[in-house]
């Protein structure tokens, strides 16, 4: 039953736990205008309609417009097919759909669901404005762009434009055959396609589209990274903001995910005999089959691996390749479009995934027993990695004996989930850039634990750590989850301030140290990471500068995954 409901958790966002209407926050009391405003674009007219930050700013908010014609039918599986020019006036004063992925009848998602929504102070700024866009976490296979998710009503406090997106999730997005049927990595076209949108049409919403900010947590975050690299995202973006993942660190992409491929067919009854078998029996199925899939796909261990689908390195087939090698030789040889960076992590990530295990005695043995089967599922360790290595890995952290559900064991497995699915592979991106990045990169880590978190203990329901997602908390209303962190003399509203202010200042002088715009940040002092010092900054409830963040609990890794940087 943990298991369950620590699944649930995870997948809170795709469930749509909590969704409701954010257009009206309780900070704010002020009367908005009936009619919403107009911006006309180079791609068309389009309608929106009005928001108010926390603080009671009024903003202009554009929803659910389409960038893309929707991938249904022959265009299911196929590259995202740009929309360049819009015959009618846009309704964009509503939230559009999530793509596919499983959720309750009352929310709304649907396979048309390639949208972008654009949240402006100003449409008519004389100086453009910096424009943040926010790639969604959810492992590529949960969550949306929608504001449920992602909402403006912080950053919007700030002098920029917020851009969000929904892009393909799962089989939809990521089926990847290794062959022309399928070479894979739809869903980052479709992020490529809507950051190419941004160029062509964001200074009618007051932005400047030479000033533009990628940014991603989890999932997103592997995205930042991976559009450093690719030969399709090059003059898109100018700054990129990485938080908790990395495309790095623990094994070379793979040029397909057959396997997944395979099982998807499986779930969904369809032949497997070839790829052309597969992929032409899951063009009938219906959008909600593949998106209620989901939880299918965790059959292995209790709900490990955390993650399934991923970007591959595609084989040229004669398309548009978003990925055409291992991102690690691509920054070694700077051959990528490098830009002033921040990146980082959170004190404990996934330190909750140790508890479904430690309380149920079926999986608590099988990781005791069978410890050479499950920490490759458990731990997304390399198929080819040895026992000896396996074992070194639990005796550097859960040490000779045996686990059991008490506080210690709890610590240790929960470390270990952290650092080898966030945490280590952040820090070999961090220690890559920081050498071969021409521009300064900064490394922070997350430590602050409020009044919420996005695991919050079942009894007490208080948080218990700095866990996977937290910093999200202070940068966009959640209301998917979380009540808004209204403006008051606490630590949680000081630091909603002190986080925006960092973004703000990042996304306009790429660079996140206090200006006179930004009062919140004037005891910060964040140097740049160097490969010598390897300074980072410490966010709690204050900010400190340190040096070499878990370094010696990285060692380890480093001895099975060696890599001269």
């Amino acid at each position: 039953m943990l298991a369950k409901c620590v699944f649930v958790c995870l997948f809170a966002a795709a469930l749509g736990c909590r969704s409701k209407s954010h257009d009206k926050p309780s900070a704010s009391k002020q009367t908005l205008p009936s009619e919403g405003p107009v911006t006309v674009a180079p791609s068309g007219t389009i309608r929106g309609s009005w928001m108010t930050t926390r603080r009671g700013r009024q903003f202009q908010a554009y929803r659910g417009i389409r960038y893309a014609e929707p991938p249904v039918g022959e265009l299911r599986f196929q590259p995202p097919k740009p929309i360049t020019q819009y015959k009618n006036v846009v309704d964009a004063s509503k939230e559009g759909p999530a793509c596919p992925l499983p959720a309750p009848p009352s929310y709304y998602v649907d396979e048309d669901c390639l949208t972008i929504n654009v949240y402006t102070p100003d449409n008519n700024s004389t100086e453009p404005l910096p424009v943040i866009f926010f790639i969604h976490a959810g492992g590529f296979y949960s969550m949306t762009g929608r504001s449920d998710l992602a909402g403006p009503h912080y950053l919007l406090d700030r002098d920029v434009v917020l851009v969000t997106i929904n892009y393909r999730l799962a089989s939809l997005g990521f089926l990847s055959t290794g062959d022309a049927l399928a070479p894979g990595n739809n869903g980052m076209k479709d992020q490529v396609v809507a950051l190419r949108w941004v160029q062509k049409n964001i200074r009618a919403f007051g932005g400047n589209p030479d000033l533009v900010t990628i940014a991603g947590c989890s999932a997103g975050s592997i995205s930042v990274m991976l559009h450093m690299v690719s030969p399709m995202s090059k003059g898109l973006f100018h700054r990129g903001i990485s938080m908790s993942a990395s495309p790095s660190g623990k094994e070379e992409p793979g040029y397909d995910m057959y396997e997944l491929a395979v099982k998807q067919a499986e779930i969904l009854n369809c032949s497997t005999n070839s790829s052309e078998a597969i992929v032409s029996c899951l063009k009938t199925k219906t959008f909600k089959e593949l998106g209620d899939s989901l939880p299918k796909f965790f059959d292995q261990f209790g709900f490990d691996p955390v993650g399934l689908w991923k970007p591959v390195v595609e084989r040229d087939f004669g398309q548009e390749r978003f990925l055409v090698e291992d991102p690690v030789l691509s920054i070694k040889s700077n051959n990528m479009h490098a830009a002033p960076l921040i990146i980082s992590q959170t004190t404990d990530e996934f330190f909750w995934k140790a508890f479904p295990v430690l309380r149920n005695e079926t999986l608590l043995s099988q990781m005791n027993n069978d410890w050479d089967r499950i920490a490759p599922i458990s731990f997304q360790l390399s198929p080819n990695i040895s026992s000896e290595s396996k074992l070194k890995l639990r005796r550097a952290y859960l040490g000779d004996k045996p686990l059991v559900n008490d506080e210690a064991s709890a610590r240790a497995l929960g470390k270990l989930y952290g650092d080898s699915i966030i945490g280590f592979p952040v820090h070999v991106m961090a220690n890559l850039m920081c050498r071969h990045s021409p521009h300064k990169v900064y490394y922070y880590e997350f430590a602050h634990i409020g009044n919420h978190s996005h695991y919050e203990d079942p009894v007490t329901k208080k948080p218990t750590g700095a866990a996977h997602h937290d910093d999200l908390i202070y940068l966009f209303t959640l209301s998917y989850r979380f009540p808004t962190i209204e403006v008051a003399d606490t630590i949680d509203s000081k630091l909603v301030d002190r986080m925006t202010a960092i973004w703000y200042n990042f996304a306009r002088y790429g660079d996140p140290n206090p200006t006179e715009a930004t009062p919140e940040l004037s005891n910060l002092k964040w140097p740049p990471m160097s490969s010598g010092t390897r300074q980072y900054l410490r966010i709690g409830e204050d900010f400190s500068v340190r040096k070499r963040m878990f370094e010696d609990r990285f060692k380890v890794w480093e001895e099975i995954y060696p890599l001269v940087y």
